[in-house]
Formats: C-alpha cells, sequence, structure tokens
C-alpha cells in the first residue's frame, strides 16, 4: 500500500508511527514462532510443578518467584535483561535481603528462566552471577543440649522424640524424613528420593535410628509420615522455649542437620564422605563444616616446638 505525503511535508512530521518490537525463537522441533510478553507469574504457572517437586522447597520458590515478579517495573516482558536483573538484585538489598538469600531467589529465577527460554517463551538469559557469600556461624547441639532438648520433646511426644532422633542420627532434612516409606529401608539402611537436589542418596542407620524406626506404626505409609510438619515445629519451639533457647534463633528443627554433620567432621571422616552423606550438590556446601576438623592441625604443634627450643 503506497502513502501520499503533502508536498513539503517530512516523513516523521506526517504520521506517527509506533514501534514494533518482534522478536522470534525456536522452540522444541526447531520451530519459529513468535516470542510473545510473559511475565514471572505465568511461567511459574507453566512450569513450576515440572521443575520443583511439592514440599518446603517449592513453597519458598513460590514466594520467590512472587516477589521477584512485584519488583519488576514492568511484568510483562518477551526478553529478560541484565538491566533487570540488576534493577531485581538492587532492590532486593534496599530490602535487607543477604547475599545468600538474594543467590537462593536468583537461583530459581534462572532454573525458571532457563526452563522458559527452552521452551521458546523468552527470546534471551541474562548473565546470573553468584553474589559473594559471607561464611555464616553454623550452630549445632552439643551432647548436653540434646539430651535437654530431647528430653523436653520427648514429654510432649514419644513419636516426635524418635523423629529427632532419626533426624540427628542421619542428618536427614525434616522433608526428607517426612516423605520416608517402608520401601525405602532395607536392612540396615535407608534410601532417600525426594531429596532438595533431586537426586537420591541411602545412608546407614545407627542403632538409634533403627530403633526410631522400628517403634514405629507400620499401618502409615512410612515410619514418620503420620507427623504433621506444622504441629512438630510448634511442639519444637514449645520445648525449645522450656529448656532455655528462647532467644537463640538458629536452634530450629534444621539444626540437626547441622549437628550430623559437625559430629561426622569432628570425629574425622574426610569432607568428601560428608557431602554424600548429606547429599550436597557442591564440595563448597560441605565446607561450611570443614574449620570444624581442627585435630587435623594438632600435628603442626610438635613441629612448631622443635623450632621454638
Amino acid at each position: 500500500m503506497q502513502v501520499e505525503m503533502p508536498v513539503g511535508m517530512d516523513f516523521d512530521a506526517f504520521s506517527e508511527v509506533p514501534n514494533y518490537s518482534v522478536h522470534y525463537q525456536y522452540s522444541q522441533g526447531n520451530i519459529l514462532h513468535e516470542v510473545r510478553e510473559t511475565t514471572l507469574r505465568e511461567l511459574f504457572g507453566k512450569y513450576g510443578d515440572l521443575l520443583w517437586m511439592n514440599g518446603s522447597h517449592k513453597y519458598n520458590v513460590t514466594n520467590f518467584i512472587g516477589e521477584l515478579h512485584d519488583l519488576l517495573d514492568i511484568p510483562g516482558f518477551s526478553t529478560f535483561s541484565d538491566e533487570m536483573l540488576d534493577q531485581l538484585i538492587g532492590k532486593l538489598r534496599k530490602r535487607g535481603n543477604s547475599n545468600a538469600t538474594i543467590n537462593r531467589k536468583m537461583a530459581a529465577l534462572s532454573k525458571l528462566l532457563r526452563k522458559a527460554f527452552k521452551m521458546g517463551d523468552v527470546y534471551s538469559l541474562p548473565e546470573f552471577k553468584r553474589q559473594k557469600e559471607k561464611a555464616g556461624r553454623i550452630r549445632f547441639l552439643d551432647r548436653e543440649e540434646e539430651d535437654l532438648l530431647f528430653s523436653e520433646i520427648r514429654a510432649h511426644s514419644e513419636l516426635y522424640y524418635r523423629f529427632c532422633l532419626f533426624l540427628v542420627d542421619t542428618g536427614a532434612r525434616l522433608s526428607e524424613g517426612l516423605n520416608l516409606r517402608w520401601g525405602d529401608m532395607h536392612k540396615d539402611r535407608v534410601t532417600f528420593w525426594v531429596t532438595k537436589s533431586g537426586r537420591s542418596r541411602s545412608v546407614p542407620l545407627t542403632q538409634r535410628a533403627a530403633a526410631a524406626i522400628a517403634a514405629s506404626d507400620r499401618r502409615h505409609a512410612g515410619p514418620f509420615a503420620e507427623i504433621d510438619q506444622q504441629r512438630f515445629r510448634i511442639a519444637w519451639h514449645v520445648a525449645k522455649d522450656a529448656v532455655g533457647f528462647a532467644d537463640d534463633k538458629d536452634v530450629v528443627p534444621h539444626v540437626l542437620r547441622h549437628t550430623c554433620a559437625s559430629r561426622l567432621v569432628q570425629g574425622g571422616i574426610d569432607i568428601r564422605r560428608v557431602q554424600m552423606w548429606l547429599g550436597h550438590q557442591t564440595l563448597t556446601m560441605t565446607m561450611r563444616y570443614a574449620h570444624l576438623a581442627s585435630h587435623d592441625l594438632d600435628m603442626c604443634i610438635p613441629v612448631l616446638e622443635r623450632a621454638a627450643s
């Protein structure tokens, strides 16, 4: 179609022409199609169930993606730029998020966007860079603290007490223990199939962990399947307050996993084996406990003593 312009009038003055930005992307099967505007909420609705299994981790991811959606100046996009990513990180910092918290939120965002890019829902991806994290204090229970806390929990519920014994001796996450099924046990070991990393792992059982399982009611799907997570957490905090840990924010159920890891390292187990026991995807996560292996440094003292004399 031809458009005639009045004599003496340039093109810009003749008409306002809207700017269009149309992107195309190859989806699976090498089919070229137009990338339409989408949002983080829409992408999570499409792929959330595929990327994350139901549980506490998915619950956290749901909140992360919802928060990031709300923080975007313009929720709709067809390409997610580095500038958009930088703005999100800046806003999270203003909210007081630590680098560790930002990294967890960015990991969820990266996983979602990579799936969307693969499926042809977004045109391009930003460059994700991990924020430098400070080494935080790791809280774990000594035997006296364990006895004190577990005794109070036992007074509330024998089942909760046995569950705590199992968690501290296996290093299992709360959700891993709750999702354990009778078929996941073979002789003196258990296999955790539903894990945060998505990778299964098997660990042997201590005598008291095996006894904690054996005392459970087999009419339920698993040894601890009858436990409601929220009720357990409430009972934990009641017991914690009763024994004088009310002001210690690190004494949460996850402290039992830290306690297991700390005891393995302090007992001389090498970091690689501890990594396998805990099911960490990277050795970096396990290295948080490396400082506890201070007994390895004892051999340095005689050398220094000889040099000094």
